[in-house]
């Protein structure tokens, strides 16, 4: 299995800190984000690594180098010609460089998101069911994907407007982790290269294509996005 870390994000909510830095960088209890990611694939397993990078590229490249990747493998995936967003960013990284094929499932998460996941336990959904695994949880949001009885990808609404694609069932919200089996890669392989989400290619697939809903235990999660957040974030990860 191989591990991706989204990681080129512009990190506009935490200005005035991202004009000088990469939010991959930003530091919480010591550490970056990124090394917080690093350590928590590292530990269930996960010892090649692909980031992507757009904004203050050369930041995050010459930080993974002096660290020796935290004891991980790392490769970049270079997207400073052109932002490409969760799904053009993977589908890059699979045909263009890095990770060199879709044979093999991928765990891909948000550099900005701190959470207590245990992350074998999603492994080993995975490898009892051989289905792609979606990380959710039961929070308070206005944008949630929906699931039917059976924990299958069904549709997404925004409670806020009253958006409904594909079909309601169970809400819950994404956390910005999953972990994708070859048959969805492969599919990934096949959309037009370009910016696109990796939530509009599930919503595309999501009835020829099994992405199942996977609820952690005890979860607690932060996105580490907001400028007024921070102290927060620096309790929640001083937590973990």
């Amino acid at each position: 299995m191989v591990g991706m870390i989204f990681a080129a994000g512009l990190g506009t909510r935490l200005k005035p800190l991202t004009d000088t830095m990469p939010k991959a960088l930003l530091p919480l209890a010591g550490k970056p984000l990124l090394q917080w990611q690093v350590e928590q694939l590292r530990e269930a397993g996960v010892s090649d690594i692909i980031v992507n990078v757009h904004h203050f590229a050369d930041m995050i490249i010459d930080t993974i180098r002096a660290n020796d990747g935290w004891g991980c493998r790392i490769e970049v995936s270079d997207e400073r010609d052109e932002l490409l967003e969760t799904g053009g960013g993977l589908r890059k990284a699979i045909t263009g460089q890095g990770l060199q094929g879709a044979d093999e499932p991928i765990l891909a998460c948000n550099v900005d998101i701190l959470s207590n996941i245990r992350i074998r336990e999603l492994v080993d959904r995975y490898a009892r069911s051989g289905v792609s695994q979606l990380v959710v949880s039961e929070r308070q949001t206005q944008r949630y994907l929906c699931f039917d009885a059976t924990d299958r990808l069904c549709g997404w609404t925004n409670i806020a407007t009253g958006e409904l694609k594909g079909h309601e069932g169970r809400h819950l919200a994404f956390s910005g982790m999953q972990l994708l089996s070859p048959e969805a890669l492969q599919q990934l392989q096949q959309k037009p290269a370009g910016k696109f989400s990796l939530i509009a290619f599930y919503l595309d697939h999501m009835n020829d294509l099994p992405l199942q809903a996977f609820v952690p235990t005890d979860y607690r999660m932060m996105d580490v996005g907001k400028i007024d957040q921070l102290a927060d974030a620096e309790r929640f990860a001083e937590s973990l």
